[in-house]
């Protein structure tokens, strides 16, 4: 009776109340409304009508808007994921409470096996065949779509998580005024830089003894402004700055980390930095990295790591000319 009442109602404007329909139709046509303002787009809607941010809460196809949320999660968690490492990724999500939206994007294209998990009835997929987090996230994590969420992580499958929790781990980063963080690396880690490891006797640290070629004064990545793109924690506005700097066709991110020092206010090294007394353990399972297309003999992964090292050598060089360019324009 609902469903036709709708319809008839709608049958009554269309026909039966034709004055009414007119007039709507007179007013939607004859307003001519222009503001310069709204977002790119949206310059001939009335300003309140336009919502220019979303988010990830799901919503009932039933009741009234208001009633749908018990509540809206503070923070996002994204996972770049294949089946294989689903019981990690289970243990993994356990550590993030309800305050927590949960966003898995799917490398391998299975999706439905992971309704085995009931946290999973509630999370977003997003399924794409063999695509790396940093293509997803340019494409799924628009600023305005995380907009409600404090902090983003943007993390990898293979973390091992038996002595971090999330929240505690929020606590510190805000206590510390950290804008872009990551937990420091178990010593028993595979790690490429002395920086991202574990220390004892404090809760975070921002600089680190590297090899002396890399340190300088004031401190630079990767000895200070510095975390790996393995597990980073964006706050909000770093996060909308790091999104412009993502690049549409270098999709695994080498290089991103030496430049995530422009998206917070100088001095850049007091803002970026590692927790220690929440750490994880980097397991480096190559699942991603195995999606890769052999050639000549070679493993698929070889592929895969040849393109990461050519892109880090191509986003330097898009930095470098992009500056130089704004210089000299400046000048």
């Amino acid at each position: 009776m609902q469903a036709n009442s709708i319809w008839d109602a709608w049958d009554s404007l269309r026909g039966g109340d034709r004055n009414l329909f007119n007039e709507l139709h007179k007013f939607y046509e004859n307003t001519k409304i222009w503001v310069p303002s709204n977002p790119r787009g949206a310059e001939r809607l009335p300003p309140r009508i336009v919502e220019s941010e979303s988010d990830f809460y799901l919503r009932r196809l039933w009741g009234l808007p208001h009633q749908d949320l018990s509540i809206k999660p503070r923070y996002l968690i994204t996972f770049t994921v294949g089946y294989e490492q689903s019981d990690n990724i289970d243990a993994a999500v356990k550590k993030f409470s309800e305050n927590f939206t949960i966003v898995l994007f799917h490398y391998d294209g299975r999706v439905s096996e992971w309704d085995k998990f009931e946290w999973s009835k509630k999370a977003i997929h997003i399924s794409t065949r063999k695509q790396s987090k940093w293509w997803y996230a340019k494409r799924f994590l628009h600023p305005d779509i995380v907009a409600p969420y404090d902090y983003i992580f943007i993390w990898d499958e293979d973390l091992g998580m038996e002595h971090f929790d999330a929240e505690e781990y929020l606590k510190i980063v805000k206590k510390h005024g950290l804008e872009i963080s990551q937990p420091g690396l178990d010593r028993s880690s595979d790690f490429t830089w002395e920086m991202t490891r574990k220390k004892d006797g404090g809760e975070v640290h921002r600089e680190a003894k590297e090899k002396d070629d890399w340190c300088s004064d004031p401190p630079r990545p990767p000895c200070a402004a510095f975390v790996e793109i393995m597990a980073p924690v964006f706050s909000r506005d770093a996060y909308r700055c790091v999104w412009y700097m993502i690049q549409n066709d270098l999709i695994h991110g080498w290089g991103i980390d030496f430049a995530l020092r422009k998206c917070v206010d100088e001095p850049a090294h007091e803002k970026i930095g590692i927790v220690d007394t929440q750490w994880v353990i980097h397991q480096s399972v190559p699942s991603l990295g195995n999606q890769g297309q052999a050639e000549d003999g070679k493993e698929p992964w070889v592929g895969v790591r040849e393109r990461c090292h050519r892109e880090w050598s191509m986003f330097k060089e898009r930095m470098a000319n992009a500056e130089k360019d704004y210089f000299q324009a400046a000048n």
